[in-house]
């Protein structure tokens, strides 16, 4: 294949590039109190009725790829785990934990949700082994936390942090600009008030209007309007040099961690490792092949409960599909791929079989290569999907 924008690869050219055994588990858990506007994720609301069959659907899923092997990472994702009421909370994370037992060194993160995380659910975290907080707080300011229809308050989210840390120090704060009405010093402030609660991870994401969201229908009939993307590029700005200058390491387009606080399961996402999800829309990569569960929650747990398959989609990735997939997860990271990690994964030299789109993307300061490897440029980090496009 010559043809701009993909690799000149043979799809026939080599090994093996996956791994057989897996290190990192996802968990979904798709119950929550609300659908805020924006979320295009697999969940129910209003349903917690279902939680019971929930339990036992998703221990039937994982139940055939118990371990005895330790885990590394283990990622409970949603919805919001932090849903479950206190004792289904506990039980939930005794049987996951039993199934797959982790490394005296794993990473064990929970998304949560402010509002949910009284001293009751905070202590089961912490006694069922959570080492890691995902807070989705997206805003401090109550008039953009209003719009985003999130149901707490920016004053709260403090009170929350100090709380949670008593147990749980390794705290992460998500934030969301480009919120329609949002102004640059208003971006900065949320900045400043993330800071000021000294997490040790933050991750910052632009606003997305996802088909099927009620916020795309809304800016679809004229109800909201996305920011200029010049101010949105402003933000992203403002986010890297606060951020970055207060101590927090830049290492992914929308990651940013004290050091030594990187999100280890999503590294393996972005290595390219082996892992295994479970529950509705999960995805799974093992064995050179991505397998992805029925979205649909009810689909889910009928086709467990009567013994059917409850993969919706199966795609095992051909050589050179793997390797452009390997560089344009890869330039996620802003370290990139080294020219050495890519040959021992595939055998073949990068600067060969990608050249032509080096060159481009190098010729238009998008990349930079020396030595060791490929990154995005600084100027390549605003435009990273145009970038990753040319290597797919």
């Amino acid at each position: 294949m010559t043809t701009e924008g993909r690799l000149p690869l043979d799809d026939h050219a080599a090994g093996d590039s996956t791994h057989s055994a897996f290190e990192s588990v996802y968990i979904h858990v798709p119950f929550c109190r609300h659908r805020c506007g924006y979320c295009d994720f697999t969940l129910v609301t209003g349903r917690d009725d279902l939680i019971p069959r929930y339990m036992t659907a998703i221990e039937s899923e994982m139940r055939p790829w118990a371990t005895s092997l330790p885990i590394k990472t283990l990622f409970f994702g949603g919805g919001t785990p932090t849903h479950l009421p206190a004792a289904v909370l506990h039980q939930f994370l005794t049987m996951v934990t039993r199934i797959f037992p982790l490394g005296p060194d794993a990473e064990f993160s929970v998304e949560a949700n402010p509002l949910d995380l009284t001293a009751e659910r905070v202590d089961v975290l912490a006694r069922a082994g959570c080492n890691r907080l995902s807070l989705g707080v997206q805003s401090f300011n109550d008039h953009h936390l209003a719009l985003l229809e999130r149901d707490h308050r920016g004053a709260e989210i403090g009170l929350v942090v100090e709380r949670v840390k008593r147990s749980i120090p390794n705290i992460s704060l998500d934030l969301i600009f480009g919120v329609p009405g949002q102004s640059l010093e208003e971006w900065e402030r949320d900045l400043r008030a993330a800071i000021a609660c000294d997490p040790t991870h933050i991750s910052t994401y632009g606003l997305t209007f996802e088909e099927g969201t009620a916020f795309n229908t809304r800016k679809l009939r004229g109800g909201l309007a996305p920011i200029d993307e010049g101010l949105e590029r402003e933000m992203y700005a403002l986010a890297m040099r606060l951020l970055t200058t207060n101590g927090y390491r830049h290492y992914e387009l929308s990651n940013f961690a004290r050091p030594g606080f990187e999100c280890r399961h999503n590294l393996a996402y972005w290595n390219g490792s082996s892992y295994a999800a479970f529950g509705p829309g999960a995805a799974s990569f093992l064995d050179g092949t991505r397998r992805t569960n029925t979205r649909s929650v009810l689909g889910y747990l009928a086709k467990i409960e009567s013994g059917e398959p409850v993969i919706a989609e199966e795609e095992t990735l051909e050589k050179a599909h793997a390797m452009r997939e390997a560089i344009y997860v890869g330039l996620r990271r802003l370290d990139g791929i080294t020219f050495a990690e890519f040959s021992q994964r595939f055998g073949i030299d990068l600067k060969a079989c990608a050249k032509e789109p080096l060159d481009k993307l190098t010729g238009q300061g998008l990349l930079d290569v020396d030595e060791k490897g490929i990154r995005l440029s600084r100027e390549g980090i605003f435009l990273a999907n145009r970038v990753m496009a040319e290597f797919l």
